[in-house]
């Protein structure tokens, strides 16, 4: 049922029931468990965010300002990361104290005209999220078994079936299964840094933020695609909803310690996040940028280099693989967030098999065409597309959520404080000013 637009009056009374109803309050909490029995049966939500923190999107832009700019874009990277966590911190806090998903409350606050609006904008930026996925495993799958990209473009559809089978097995299961590539991307990026040897002074210097970002056009460009690629608009509603698999109290004292074990889960996990993408940028700086190649900006040329640049065939081999496992984990969450989206915005489920078919084939489709059309070339300028695209839709995730969590009349005691308040504004502001410059250069 269409909640009412009930603009300052708290939430809805008619909203309909849970976010993912089949996994809601699923996973046990233990009862007067000790502090890390808890930690850990809260554990998984913020992996499977993190997960869209490292996607194959992130990898074009993590190179680009490497291979350029050596070790001056990191700071970048640790800023856009202390966004996410603030900004994952309010959306789980929204699925915890309101039960709802930002879908859900959207649906619950606006007129319904504006609701399909945010639906339609949030559907464009998961496909163009799945587009650089099937990019990112079709290119694997050319650098590990030489297929051609088309091919690997093509081979990406058949993971729906893939996705099907882990879905039966419960959200555990799934949690687990994000887990184990994460380590194995974490692995991979460990060891090309080991390889590539980084100076450690200038990457310390990289993580002071220089006003030469601002004032180099070029540089701040990077910058923006940087923070583009790393606060993706679909984690927001993603995370609302999968918080609330767990099975704690739904009392004040319930949801109090939900929210401090929920983030300490997630910024746990973009930490990692941060590592592996401060990690892509470090081995372009130290592997390119010192070699003079400083206008990679391509993952295929990235993967070629590396063999000779470090010496080791499995250089390139291991990058391959982590880029394999980056596409294959953000499958994984961007079905999930597609369903989220559909169910909360406008209260409509559909078999899982039917969600996942219609949003691959929409990415399946471009690409083919670009690969068959314009080969490699032509895929780097689309996976740079799907991240402007992303960016476009940051802004219409951002505010909402912002807007709500900052509400005492929806929020209650859990109400932003005043100090959040103005931190998490300014973030906002400065996301919406950044893309909408990022647009404007892109099509003017």
């Amino acid at each position: 049922m269409q909640g009412p637009f009930n603009k300052d009056k708290g939430w809805s009374k008619q909203s309909s029931g849970n976010s993912l109803p089949e996994v809601f309050s699923s996973v046990k909490v233990p009862v007067n468990g000790g502090f890390w029995k808890t930690l850990f049966a809260f554990a998984g939500p913020g992996l499977m965010v993190a997960v869209g923190y490292m996607d194959p999107g992130n990898w074009a832009t993590d190179i680009a300002g490497g291979s350029k700019f050596g070790y001056t874009l990191l700071s970048v990277i640790l800023i856009s990361n202390i966004f996410a966590m603030v900004l994952q911190h309010l959306s789980l806090k929204l699925g915890v104290v309101a039960e709802r998903d930002l879908a859900q409350a959207c649906r619950d606050h606006y007129p319904r005209a504006i609701n399909y609006i945010l639906w339609v904008l949030c559907e464009i930026a998961i496909a163009a999220c799945d587009l650089a996925e099937v990019i990112g495993s079709a290119i694997a799958l050319n650098l590990l078994f030489g297929l051609p990209l088309t091919w690997g473009v093509v081979i990406t559809a058949l993971d729906v079936l893939i996705i099907l089978y882990f879905q039966n097995k419960g959200f555990r299961f799934i949690e687990t299964l994000v887990a184990t590539l994460i380590v194995v991307i974490l692995g991979c990026f460990i060891f090309e840094i080991i390889r590539s040897k980084p100076d450690t002074f200038s990457m310390l210097q990289g993580l002071i933020p220089k006003t030469q970002i601002i004032f180099d056009p070029s540089m701040l460009y990077i910058a923006i695609g940087i923070l583009g690629a790393t606060v993706m608009p679909h984690n927001l509603y993603l995370h609302s909803s999968i918080v609330q698999t767990r099975d704690y109290p739904r009392t004040h004292e319930g949801k109090k310690m939900a929210i401090k074990f929920a983030t300490i889960d997630s910024s746990a996990s973009l930490f990692i996040a941060f590592f592996i993408n401060a990690a892509i940028l470090i081995v372009a700086a130290a592997t390119f940028h010192t070699s003079g190649n400083m206008h990679v900006a391509d993952i295929m040329d990235a993967h070629e280099l590396l063999t000779p640049l470090l010496g080791t065939v499995l250089a390139s081999t291991f990058f391959a693989i982590a880029l394999l496992a980056s596409g294959q984990n953000s499958t994984l969450t961007g079905t999930l967030a597609g369903q989220i989206v559909m169910e909360g915005f406008l209260n409509i489920r559909l078999k899982p098999w039917q969600r996942r078919l219609i949003t691959r084939l929409i990415a399946i489709i471009p690409a083919f065409i670009v690969t068959l059309l314009y080969g490699e070339g032509g895929t780097t300028d689309l996976l740079v597309l799907s991240q402007v695209i992303l960016s476009m839709q940051l802004s219409f995730a951002v505010i909402p959520l912002v807007m709500f969590t900052s509400s005492k009349k929806k929020m209650g005691v859990f109400v932003n404080s005043k100090m959040l308040q103005f931190f998490t504004w300014i973030i906002t502001i400065i996301i919406v000013v950044l893309n909408g410059y990022l647009l404007y250069d892109t099509f003017f």
